[in-house]
């Protein structure tokens, strides 16, 4: 079969997602003839990316979260606002959204989260069936618990992942455990799509702690705790804009670009991983048996953080405590039904992958589901 991509670009996680993915489909016989991914004045899609994706890439504009003036959490209201004055923008990416999946005579379209490509679905429905994948989905399903935050914030933020699936015919919830999938519903929980890379590497137990921050104003952060602990070492990565692929504090502290197989071998070397809490980098962090630090800095993060802190995967914090994950780092215990999940991770997708096209069009989502009023088809 012949599949169309379409990916959200906010953050790592889609992206990475979406190499796994095609990696996956194109080792079972089937081929992804384009890749559409929505773009964002305040990041930078990793070169990384355009590397291994191995198939056409189009950009267009889409919704993204805005951090504060400081840099570093999210303000929602403000995303809000910006996002509203950029509707011209986003109309013409429906239309182009559209066209691309008529012009690349595409089979099916794989949505990994995008906002984009619900509204395409709901204002031009087309003979293409779609399927959405993300970790996102799995906050629909009845046995999902969410933290004790702001009610208006999860009702909008399952409100708008309802949004990215209209129309689909099957939404893939990526879970870091396994659940039952209910009868008559369109969740299929399955594994989370974890690169080859990592399953090539063997964990070790270093002497640095290795990070990722999506705002890059929590740099300052890192920077001040190293020179309160100076002998303590750090790797940390970001996908900030005109900076050095590698920029060195000093002999114990570096900063380095977004780089998959360099943050990946030294996720695999850390004695622990301090993150903003986004879900794939948690995952590989899982899977190498590594202490997580989560900082939040969104409801969706805040979301991740407490269903991984409730998987005893680490420890949750309103900013960079380093000194409380290196003391975790002592009492830490690796999730090992995590590994033996992802083990099986490619036989569950090929198995719930094998769908044809006719039998996809059928099960499309009514509206209802949309709007919260029923879970199933």
């Amino acid at each position: 079969m012949k599949f169309l991509f379409v990916v959200q670009g906010e953050g790592r996680g889609h992206l990475t997602q979406s190499l796994a993915l095609r990696k996956m489909l194109v080792k079972n016989g089937h081929e992804v003839v384009a890749v559409l991914v929505g773009k964002s004045n305040h990041r930078e899609l990793p070169s990384f990316f355009f590397k291994n994706i191995e198939a056409p890439v189009y950009r267009f504009d889409s919704p993204n979260f805005l951090p504060t003036a400081h840099n570093k959490k999210t303000n929602i209201w403000i995303s809000i606002v910006y996002n509203v004055l950029k509707i011209p923008y986003y109309i013409r990416s429906v239309y182009f959204i559209k066209n691309k999946i008529k012009e690349t005579n595409a089979d099916v379209v794989v949505n990994f989260y995008d906002l984009m490509a619900g509204l395409a679905y709901a204002v031009f429905p087309p003979q293409i069936p779609s399927v959405s994948v993300a970790h996102q989905y799995l906050f629909l399903h009845p046995e999902y618990r969410f933290p004790d935050e702001s009610r208006a914030q999860l009702r909008m933020l399952k409100f708008f992942t309802r949004v990215t699936c209209i129309k689909s015919a099957r939404l893939f919830a990526l879970s870091i455990q396994k659940k039952e999938n209910i009868q008559g519903s369109p969740i299929v929980v399955v594994p989370p799509l974890l690169r080859d890379e990592i399953f090539e590497l063997t964990p070790e137990n270093g002497d640095y702690l290795h990070g990722y921050i999506l705002n890059s104003n929590y740099a300052d952060e890192i920077i001040e705790y190293q020179k309160q602990h100076p002998d303590v070492y750090m790797h940390f990565f970001w996908d900030k804009k005109d900076v050095p692929e590698e920029m060195i504090v000093n002999d114990h502290l570096t900063f380095h670009k977004l780089n998959d197989k360099l943050f990946l071998k030294y996720m695999s070397g850390c004695k622990g991983y301090a993150t903003t809490a986004g879900f794939e980098s948690v995952c590989e962090a899982m899977y190498f048996g590594k202490p997580v630090l989560m900082v939040p800095t969104h409801i969706e993060q805040s979301c991740n953080a407490y269903e991984s802190a409730q998987a005893g995967v680490g420890i949750v914090s309103d900013y960079f405590d380093l000194d409380a994950l290196i003391d975790y780092v002592r009492e830490y215990k690796r999730n090992m039904d995590f590994y033996y999940w992802m083990q099986q991770s490619e036989q569950h997708w090929m198995r719930e992958f094998n769908f044809q096209k006719e039998e996809l069009l059928k099960q499309r989502l009514s509206y209802k589901f949309i709007f919260g009023y029923r879970q199933g088809r």
